[in-house]
This record gives structure tokens, C-alpha cells and sequence, in this order.
């Protein structure tokens, strides 16, 4: 049952409900203490009892408290009233990604734009070993100044690394939410290894997001099917349609960044979602969106599969050679010509020279001698005419 406005959670005042979804339903609440308004998530009316349900929604505090990043939802607060918990968090104004393509596709700067946002809150997310498991439109919101917020770490999987294990090895210091073999995620939106229920990493929320930017810019999801069997399969078997057949000026460059990210093998996708930030960072850089591949870094592209793999060594080999000409070309210009030394004899006993230091001027030239049989050095300055390099 809904809790009507006036009602008292610890603190907190309860204005008006704002929403409801799978793991909960939100309220706007006022915290007299501060003297501000605050977004309240509570479990839903009889969904306490259910220990499962009770530990997911714990998680998703512990969780998303953890971070503190502009691209995620900031947690003020957890308490618990009448067996029902609470999580206290930023009240936000906006709308949800899901809310914004209901109208259609975004504009492909506009989703560009976002999906950069979206990809450097997992990066937080992930460098603090949190994976969230089940990314999709609903879980993001856009606020009416055009940040984006990741939101519902319900369903995340807390892990630390391994001690001195390198790469993605991760050791659970939280129970999973289900055991190894059950689905758990939202079916259109999984990774292949989700489906498969099969352990899961960083890799499989950038399977998610590639499962997103693809809807941002085409206004569907890559994966569909008439059953949930026929979505299992999509995901699993099939290809999405290139984005180019949608019929919109989509560059090059983000279309291999959607595919690098839905490869269906984890080890085939973007290793981390700093990767990705870098490559989209790198598009938007480019004065337009339209622009050729060649303008992003070598190293991006190269980090990215192409159909005509031989196009891109070819081409960086011809702009090195145009690099090294142009460096050749400034220095022969810009260096005068060397002139020999001059010399002026100053002794005519026979001697040997055992040390000699360029003096600070860089004009001249000190130098150690010894005479014949004798073991004391002389010491002797030596100018020569030098033209400085």
C-alpha cells in the first residue's frame, strides 16, 4: 500500500510518491534536519518477509553508497521502519532515459553525449569492483540540465580483486544475488553470459550499454524475438542490423564502437569501460560527428576490429613518412650551416692530453697535459672558434 503524504520514515517526511518499480517504490520526503527535499526508495508493501528480496535491496545501499560519482545516484541515507527499509538519496528532476525514447531515437550528438556520461559512471562503478548487472533505459535518468545519473544498484555484484591477481580476477566478498545457472537481469538488455547464467564482469555491463547506446541511436533494441526463447536467442546467435540501415548519418566510428561492445564473446568487447569513454571521447572530439575514422587517434583505431584491417596500417605508415619529411624539411631550414674550428698553436714540447671539459661559455675547451716523463698534469685553456649547434 502506498504511503499517503504526511507519513514519517525515521526523520523523514513523506510528500508525495514519485513512482514504483520492481525493487521498490519512491517518494518524495522532506528531512526537517537539513531543510531539504530528498528522494525516499521503499520496499514494496509485503515484499519484507521475502529474505532474497530484503538482501537485494540492503546490497543495493551498500552499494551505491560507496560511490560518488555526478554520474551516479548519491545515497544520503538507509534506515528501516516498521520491517520495511528505506534508502535516502538525491531527489532528482528529469525524466528516465526509457521516458526520453519513447518519443524515438536521439539525435546522434545528443546520444553520443550521453552514452560518454554513462560510461564514466560504470568506470567508477567498476574501479570499485561494483558491477551493476542490469543497465538498461529505465535505470537512467536524465536531469533538465542534461546529466545523466546511474541508477538501481540492486542488482549489483560487490567484488575486490584477488591479492595480486591482475586483469578482471575478482574474488565475491558478497554473496551473489543468485546462484551460478539463474537468470537475473532484464531480458533485451543481458550479455550472453548473463543468459547463459554463467559468472559475470565489468564486460557484461558493457555488453548492456552497447545494448543501450544501440537503442539511443536507432530508437530500437538490437535484440528482439516473439518469446522470451526467441530474445535468449537473438542475443546468444545473431548480429544486430548495422546501424547504418536504419536510415540516419551515423559515423563509421560509432558504429564499430556498438558492435565492439555487443561482441558476444567477453573477450572480444572493450576490456573496461574507461576503454570505451576513451574511443567515445575521441569521436566527439572531432569538429563533426560525421568525419572521417582517420581523425581519431591511431591508437583508437587500432584498439577496434575493422573489415579492411590493412586500410589502417597503410595509412599510418604513409602519415609517418609525412611526419619525418616535414621534421627533415623544418630542420635542414632552420640550422645554419656548420664552420670548422680554428686552431692557433700555443706550446711545442710534445705532450699528452689525459682530460678535457667544455668550459661554461661552450666556446672553451680546458684541458689537462703531461710533459715527457713527468706524472704532474698542466692544466691549459684552449679557445677555439665553435659555432654553437
Amino acid at each position: 500500500m502506498a504511503l499517503a503524504s504526511g507519513t514519517k520514515l525515521g526523520p523523514y517526511e513523506i510528500l508525495s510518491a514519485l513512482g514504483a518499480g520492481g525493487m521498490g517504490e519512491v517518494y518524495r520526503a522532506r528531512d526537517p534536519r537539513l531543510g531539504r527535499e530528498v528522494a525516499i526508495k521503499v520496499l514494496p508493501s509485503g515484499s519484507a518477509p521475502d529474505s532474497e528480496r530484503l538482501r537485494r535491496f540492503e546490497q543495493e545501499a551498500r552499494a551505491t553508497a560507496a560511490l560518488n560519482h555526478p554520474n551516479i545516484l548519491a545515497v544520503f541515507d538507509i534506515g528501516s521502519q516498521d520491517i520495511s527499509p528505506y534508502i535516502v538519496s538525491e531527489l532528482l528532476d528529469g525524466e528516465t532515459l526509457r521516458a526520453r525514447l519513447n518519443s524515438g531515437a536521439l539525435p546522434v550528438r545528443k546520444a553520443v553525449e550521453y552514452a560518454l556520461q554513462i560510461s564514466r559512471g560504470l568506470a567508477a562503478a567498476h574501479d570499485h569492483g561494483i558491477f551493476h548487472r542490469d543497465l538498461k533505459p529505465e535505470n537512467i535518468f536524465i536531469t533538465r540540465d542534461g546529466h545523466l545519473k546511474i541508477l538501481d544498484f540492486g542488482l549489483a555484484k560487490l567484488t575486490m580483486p584477488e591479492p595480486g591477481a591482475p586483469g578482471l580476477s575478482v574474488q565475491a566478498t558478497l554473496d551473489s544475488v543468485t546462484g551460478r545457472g539463474v537468470l537475473l537481469g532484464t531480458l533485451g538488455y543481458m550479455s550472453p553470459e548473463q543468459c547463459r547464467g554463467a559468472t559475470v564482469d565489468a564486460r557484461s555491463d558493457i555488453f548492456s550499454f552497447g545494448a543501450v547506446l544501440y537503442e539511443m541511436v536507432s530508437g530500437r533494441r538490437p535484440f528482439r524475438g516473439d518469446t522470451t526463447a526467441d530474445t535468449i536467442s537473438s542475443i546468444l546467435k545473431e548480429e544486430p542490423p548495422d546501424l547504418a540501415t536504419t536510415g540516419r548519418d551515423v559515423p563509421p566510428m560509432l558504429e564499430r564502437i556498438v558492435h565492439h561492445c555487443l561482441e558476444k564473446d567477453p573477450a572480444a568487447r572493450f576490456q573496461s569501460a574507461r576503454d570505451v569513454a576513451f574511443a567515445l571521447e575521441a569521436l566527439s572530439s572531432v569538429s563533426s560527428l560525421g568525419a572521417s575514422a582517420v581523425a581519431m587517434p591511431a591508437h583508437t583505431i587500432a584498439a577496434l576490429p575493422s573489415r579492411k584491417s590493412w586500410l589502417v596500417p597503410s595509412l599510418l605508415g604513409v602519415i609517418a613518412v609525412l611526419i619525418v619529411a616535414v621534421a627533415l624539411l623544418i630542420v635542414s631550414v632552420s640550422t645554419p650551416p656548420l664552420e670548422p674550428p680554428s686552431y692557433r698553436q700555443l706550446t711545442f714540447a710534445r705532450e699528452s692530453i689525459t682530460s678535457a671539459r667544455f668550459a661554461p661559455d661552450q666556446r672553451t675547451i680546458i684541458y689537462g697535459t703531461a710533459r715527457g716523463s713527468e706524472r704532474r698534469p698542466s692544466f691549459s685553456r684552449w679557445r677555439p672558434t665553435i659555432t654553437p649547434l
